[in-house]
């Protein structure tokens, strides 16, 4: 008896020591890696373990939100404040939740939903129309994952102000930023028809479909090329009406092959899922390596989380393609490598190369595109079963 309350005691001070310098109660060590619920299985730990990380290294509870980089390095911790980045940390931590069912998570969710609006200026609309979507989409699917009304109607809200990006520049399609208007791109249209989608699934709202379809018809106009089906990224960027063909990210290639995996799941048309076939495949051509089957290094920064980006909408074709052995095989390849390459050799931290262990320092970004990769390959192991 009186070990054991040695122990109480000891990991009671833990927690008070943690929650006194603004960590978070699984920071302090005293929860570990849980995967309550879920079939044993080693991807589901080490997406347990990738999580785990993620808590202990860059959540920062003082302000609800996680740190830009880990090790904290002075002002890059909070500054600037990586709104987008943030909205895919929501998004994972519903990955986390959905699959194991372990309310640290939604605690984590509820604190997020506070410290996000008490950073951006007690709101959560902000200039640019992307981030919105991202933000929507991500609340969207925590009201899925706890029923809790209040991310419902920060979906709605961010909705109705992307709505107002759309208009007749470039033949149409929703502006990138609010003070940029006649430039329109990949990231502000494919993630909007994704988020239409969803809200009409809940809503029934037939202008919430239209919305959805008026804006996936624009991009594959104007962004899609016809023959390959590869997704460029922008028009007008510059001011002369120019495409940019040569930006080529995984990021644009996820986004449409979502939008066309949404809209075939609502409308049960099959030319929207042969689009996310067609784009897929150009993909896999197009950026990953032809010897090793893996998806490129897409630098730091916003580009470290491009490549999470696409491997959540791909696996969200594996869901409804017939024949996704390419998809499944893809996933698989660049989850091994990440565990047997790009994690440090002590801990679950990661680099921005798949192929590569990471430096001292990591970023968010960085380490969240990482945990989409291996909840992805839960996911595909759950599958299996």
């Amino acid at each position: 008896m009186g070990s054991k309350k040695i122990v109480f005691l000891a990991a009671s001070s833990l927690v008070l020591l943690a929650l006194l310098a603004g960590g978070s109660l699984w920071a302090a060590g005293v929860w570990k890696p849980f995967s309550g619920g879920t079939a044993d299985g080693v991807w589901q730990e080490r997406a347990d373990l990738a999580q785990a990380e993620l808590a202990d290294s860059f959540w920062n509870e003082s302000r609800g939100l996680y740190d830009n980089v880990s090790p904290c390095i002075a002002q890059l911790c909070t500054d600037p404040f990586n709104y987008w980045w943030q909205a895919h940390a929501v998004d994972v931590l519903v990955d986390g939740y959905e699959r194991t069912g372990d309310e640290r998570y939604e605690k984590l969710l509820e604190r997020m939903y506070e410290g996000i609006a008490e950073r951006n200026a007690g709101v959560y609309p902000n200039d640019y129309y992307d981030d919105m979507e991202w933000m929507g989409l991500a609340w969207l699917r925590a009201y899925d994952a706890t029923q809790d009304k209040r991310y419902m109607d920060v979906a709605r809200l961010l909705w109705e102000d992307v709505k107002t990006g759309w208009n007749e520049e470039q033949g149409g399609g929703i502006a990138w930023r609010k003070e940029q208007l006649d430039y329109k791109n990949t990231p502000a249209n494919a993630p909007a028809v994704i988020l239409a989608v969803r809200l009409y699934e809940h809503t029934k709202d037939q202008d919430d479909l239209d919305w959805a379809i008026r804006i996936y018809e624009w991009q594959k106009k104007t962004l899609v090329d016809p023959d390959s089906g590869f997704v460029w990224d922008g028009i007008n960027r510059q001011g002369d009406g120019a495409v940019d063909k040569d930006w080529k990210f995984t990021y644009g290639q996820g986004v449409y092959i979502g939008a066309g995996v949404e809209l075939y799941r609502v409308t049960g048309d099959e030319g929207y899922l042969a689009d996310a076939r067609k784009t897929a495949v150009a993909a896999k051509e197009e950026l990953t390596s032809s010897a090793t089957g893996m998806l490129p290094s897409e630098g730091d920064g916003d580009g470290a989380l491009f490549k999470g980006i696409f491997v959540r909408y791909l696996g969200e074709l594996i869901q409804v393609d017939n024949e996704p052995e390419a998809w499944i095989e893809l996933l698989e390849t660049n989850a091994a490598s990440l565990w047997d390459f790009g994690k440090d050799t002590e801990q679950a931290r990661f680099s921005n190369s798949w192929a590569q262990t990471p430096e001292n320092a990591v970023q968010l970004s960085t380490q969240l595109s990482a945990v989409m990769l291996l909840e992805q390959r839960a996911r595909l192991e759950e599958r299996e079963k």
